[in-house]
């Protein structure tokens, strides 16, 4: 079976969006708050722009000496991020994620309006539970049900 980003993997979420004059720091805090490793980056019409991700922090603003307070996030985000749609196929996303070094991808829907965030720890989850559902079939094919 081949699953689909939404909702095989995740669902619609209230993603955390933050406007590109918005300061490292304002992405932090509510990184740190929400117990979430990346943010979307958004014009004044709600369509994607970028992506912030804890690795962005660190490498951009931490490595080179910046002021989070002072740096806003149009300064260190990555520009036009590889998205996904709600249909796209998990192995296909994870293949994106691998072969360009992503860890985090943005799931927009028609209009580029973010729905989603996708993880690779996301993607594993749902190819784990996926093995297992294909082991407990396997089991059931070749040893028949359990309390026969």
């Amino acid at each position: 079976m081949q699953q689909c980003i939404i909702p095989d993997v995740v669902c619609e979420q209230d993603v955390v969006a933050l406007s590109k004059t918005s300061s490292v720091h304002d992405a932090v805090q509510i990184m740190s708050t929400r117990n979430i490793a990346a943010v979307a980056v958004t014009d004044g019409n709600n369509q994607l722009i970028g992506i912030i991700s804890e690795r962005d922090i660190t490498h951009r603003v931490l490595a080179c000496g910046l002021n989070p307070q002072a740096t806003p996030l149009v300064d260190i985000m990555t520009e036009n991020p590889e998205t996904l749609h709600p249909s796209d196929k998990c192995l296909d996303a994870t293949e994106l994620m691998l072969t360009r070094n992503i860890r985090h991808l943005p799931v927009v829907n028609e209009t580029n309006h973010v729905i989603a965030m996708v993880s690779m720890r996301d993607l594993l989850n749902a190819a784990v539970k996926q093995l297992n559902m294909n082991i407990d079939e396997a089991q059931r094919v070749a040893f028949g049900p359990e309390d026969a």
